[in-house]
């Protein structure tokens, strides 16, 4: 009896679990949706807001699933070693590093576009170059330093973002115009589809969910659920506020121009302080996201290089981590959309998707893994899901096409 009081005194609360999967998921992502989403029109993109969010949920608990067939902590390459194999590890070391460096293109070139805005008021005949530079070296010191470094000027940044979007949500809500919700085009929602699945992305901190709540199986299917409705809620809301705030024609030409959601705000309605608003909590979304990211990766690849993490080391991973994404800012700075697009429609799909589904199949059919299968509907489920990834692949494919 005393050992079973000290087990459940280590095991970490729900509640933590849950925002830990809410918290990942929500961030930089978000901006896009809008703009991307614009063109199928407002009930179409929130019919596919929730076959994603059902779908990333339903990856993310067979994640825990596969997680607890092995006794030791162990992340997604090391799982998709010990179910698929050596091609199997291979190909998620690729994918994994194919989205971790996509999103932070995606998140350098958005911090680099809100820091011009700056600039572009301060001081005008700055060069559109400067500001993924003055990002990259303003955030990454606190990546070099580590995680309580990190954890603490995330904190910050958090607590920015949640009370800029309280404020930008009463703010605007006043001022939405039903008719603008109204427009309907389906087919056309469904080219946004790769950039939803960047959005519910939260799969990799399933291992760190897991042993938080002490491997118990049901809470962490519980916090993967609950955790991972929380931004579809979120997303709700934030899709009804610029749908029913911006016309068409200026989300489009947002979109053309590979704006996020929030820039066209500054050339409607008489209300230069809720762009300004929205401005400060597109700022602090990116920031977060790229603090996560990037760290996420500089974890990644110490732990798979088997490099030590001395000073020197830290400075050449930071290299290694933030050279490439600063290149493809600076060279194409309107890159925001397509790079959360690339790591979606392809990144996202077949790690966060394709994988698990692989991993889950083999594991219980081909090598007979005994645990409890947390996720229902057996083959039939599976089938559907894979399904739902290969239609994903299809949609960008033709968007690439086009």
């Amino acid at each position: 009896m005393p050992t079973k009081a000290k087990k459940i005194d280590q095991s970490g609360s729900l509640l933590g679990g849950t925002l830990l999967v809410a918290g990942t998921a929500i961030g930089g992502g978000m901006l896009a949706l809008p703009v991307l989403t614009a063109d199928g029109g407002f009930f179409p993109s929130v019919f596919l807001y929730l076959l994603c969010w059902l779908f990333m949920a339903s990856t993310g608990v067979l994640f825990v699933e596969i997680y607890l067939w092995n006794q030791k902590e162990v992340n997604i390459v090391s799982m998709a070693g010990y179910t698929l194999g050596k091609w199997g590890k291979a190909v998620a070391w690729i994918v994994y590093l194919y989205l971790f460096y996509s999103l932070s293109v995606a998140y350098v070139a958005g911090g680099g576009n809100v820091i011009n805005d700056i600039f572009e008021i301060l001081i005008p005949w700055v060069s559109q170059w400067v500001g993924p530079w003055v990002f990259v070296l303003m955030f990454a010191p606190f990546v070099y330093v580590g995680a309580k470094a990190v954890d603490r000027i995330n904190t910050l940044f958090m607590m920015g973002l949640i009370i800029s979007f309280v404020i930008f949500v009463i703010l605007g809500i006043c001022n939405i115009d039903a008719r603008l919700l109204q427009r309907s085009n389906l087919p056309m929602a469904l080219l946004a589809t790769p950039v939803l699945f960047t959005s519910f992305g939260f799969q990799g901190v399933v291992p760190t969910v897991t042993t938080y709540l002490n491997r118990n199986p049901k809470r962490a299917r519980l916090a993967i659920f609950i955790g991972s409705a929380i931004p579809f809620f979120v997303y709700l809301l934030w899709q009804t506020l610029i749908l029913g705030l911006v016309p068409l024609d200026q989300l489009e030409k947002a979109r053309m121009l590979g704006q996020s959601a929030v820039y066209p705000l500054r050339y409607i309605l008489d209300l230069p302080w809720l762009f300004r608003v929205g401005e400060f909590f597109a700022f602090f979304a990116v920031v977060t996201s790229f603090l996560g990211v990037t760290i996420g990766l500089l974890d990644f690849l110490s732990d798979g290089f088997k490099i030590e993490k001395t000073p020197l080391s830290r400075f050449f991973l930071c290299l290694l981590i933030y050279l490439p994404p600063l290149v493809m800012a600076t060279s194409r700075p309107m890159i925001f959309l397509d790079a959360l697009n690339y790591a979606g429609g392809f990144g996202c799909a077949l790690l966060l998707g394709l994988l698990p589904i692989l991993m889950a199949w083999r594991g219980r059919y081909k090598k007979k893994f005994k645990n409890e299968q947390l996720l229902p509907g057996g083959r039939i489920l599976l089938l559907l899901l894979l399904l739902f990834i290969v239609f994903e692949l299809i949609v960008m494919v033709i968007k690439l096409i086009e």
